[in-house]
């Protein structure tokens, strides 16, 4: 199904539409399956059954109805009203569908506006730790020293570990695993230290989706681990406009379909951005600019359910870091400047977790950083000089496991990837089903962290 996935750009019929997105999903399936059992295109029959996947994941996206959500605010903020719930409902700051013809809310709206709205964050009845704050510290000290030293390298050392839930556990049956694993990019002396059971394939150090795979039959409670180490080098870079080459390459500025491709609006909106500019540095930072100043942060339901994720960055102004990271990329590639992905974990001695970013090549000075979600965090927060350092830089803190988006494993997998585009926490899967992203926990653990 994997090779399928340009099959999103077609358009659903109009019957099917309408139910999908009244959120009468059990009827909206019974459709396509009557399509199914006739003759049609290939396109067409291909796009409904990728629908199908995307109706069953999409359902468990959004846990919370009305009731809920408004009782989740008021339970953890000072005098919440239900007015103030459905202005964001309708400001688009608390993201939501029909199901049954009925609001839901996505199970991280919390989080989102916690994260996003420092209004609504000074509101909670218990406030949280400082971990945030002192993270941001790090990084801004990190930057400073980058900045003056013209560089930065660390020596890292992480253990990632994914344990099927109890109730989605198939004791003795054969179960395939793909964990990420760091790849050859910015980062060095790579070494798989362990893995638990012993992997049974570990896909080359330059392979664009690196990991190990698992295969073996799943033991009561079992944990799948890899404990690596490596060292990251990250080089200052403040390239000048004046001195950008006459001549530039074509390399990766062309469409990946489904979402990687230059739609009317996508157009319409670099050619807005960019206006009468030919420089590509400065194009490139137009763009950069574009979106850390308009798009929001905003936790996204999964990727496997959206069709056009660029687009859907360009339409509603808000999506995560791979959201806005691939806006960056798609607008990049239209107008002639080479781009692309970039992903893995952000890793500092007080969080981990998934992030995503951008590179984009302008000669002379060869691949640069683009990091659009940490730059308009920065930019939030009038850091202005962090909000310049994340166009063109990145901080050594990443673990970088992708260097392509949209790449399928070695061994690829025989069903549905929960992220067909990514792979930042692994992937599951019995002999007959996918294991879906909340079938499973992941924890990282820090084991050391030094300069070096």
């Amino acid at each position: 199904m994997f090779k399928d996935l340009k099959y999103l750009k077609v358009e659903l019929p109009e019957d099917i539409l309408k139910l999908k997105w009244a959120g009468y999903f059990d009827e909206a399936v019974k459709l396509i399956d009557l399509r199914l059992n006739k003759q049609i295109p290939t396109a067409m029959r291909k796009r409904l059954q990728l629908e199908k996947v995307i109706i069953k994941t999409i359902k468990g996206n959004y846990t919370y109805t009305f009731e809920q959500a408004l009782k989740k605010m008021q339970d953890n903020l000072v005098n919440f009203t239900e007015e103030e719930l459905i202005v964001l409902q309708n400001e688009s700051q608390a993201d939501w569908i029909l199901v049954d013809g009925k609001v839901m809310f996505n199970d991280s709206f919390y989080g989102t506006l916690i994260k996003t709205r420092a209004d609504i964050e000074a509101r909670l009845i218990n406030k949280r730790n400082d971990d945030g704050g002192i993270d941001k510290e790090f990084l801004h000290n990190n930057i400073k020293k980058t900045k003056e030293n013209k560089e930065a390298s660390y020596f890292i050392h992480l253990k990632s570990t994914v344990k099927v839930k109890d109730e989605a556990a198939k004791v003795g049956e054969i179960i395939k695993v793909h964990l990420p694993l760091p790849a050859q990019s910015q980062q060095s002396n790579i070494k798989i230290i362990k893995t638990v059971p012993e992997s049974t394939y570990i896909s080359p150090v330059d392979h664009p989706s690196r990991t190990a795979y698992f295969e073996v039959e799943l033991l009561k409670g079992q944990e799948f681990s890899v404990e690596y180490s490596y060292e990251s080098h990250l080089k200052y870079n403040d390239p000048d406009p004046s001195q950008v080459s006459k001549e530039q390459p074509s390399f990766d500025t062309e469409e990946l379909e489904p979402h990687i491709i230059f739609t009317p609006y996508i157009k319409e909106l670099a050619k807005e951005i960019i206006g009468d500019e030919k420089n590509p540095l400065i194009r490139a930072r137009k763009i950069y600019d574009y979106i850390t100043q308009n798009v929001k942060y905003s936790y996204m339901r999964e990727y496997s359910t959206m069709t056009n994720i660029p687009e859907y960055a360009a339409l509603n102004l808000k999506g995560d870091c791979g959201v806005q990271a691939l806006l960056f990329i798609t607008l990049c590639r239209y107008v002639g400047i080479p781009a692309k992905w970039q992903s893995g974990l952000a890793v500092t001695p007080y969080s981990i977790g998934p992030h995503d970013w951008a590179q984009f090549y302008v000669a002379p000075f060869g691949w640069l950083f683009a990091d659009p979600s940490f730059g308009g965090g920065e930019l939030r927060s009038n850091n202005l000089d962090k909000w310049n350092f994340y166009f063109g830089n990145l901080d050594p803190f990443r673990m970088v496991a992708n260097s392509e988006f949209q790449h399928e494993f070695e061994p690829p997998k025989k069903h549905w990837r929960h992220d067909p585009y990514d792979n930042q926490v692994g992937e599951m899967e019995y002999e007959d089903r996918e294991l879906l992203r909340r079938e499973f926990t992941v924890k990282w653990e820090l084991i050391d962290m030094h300069e070096i």
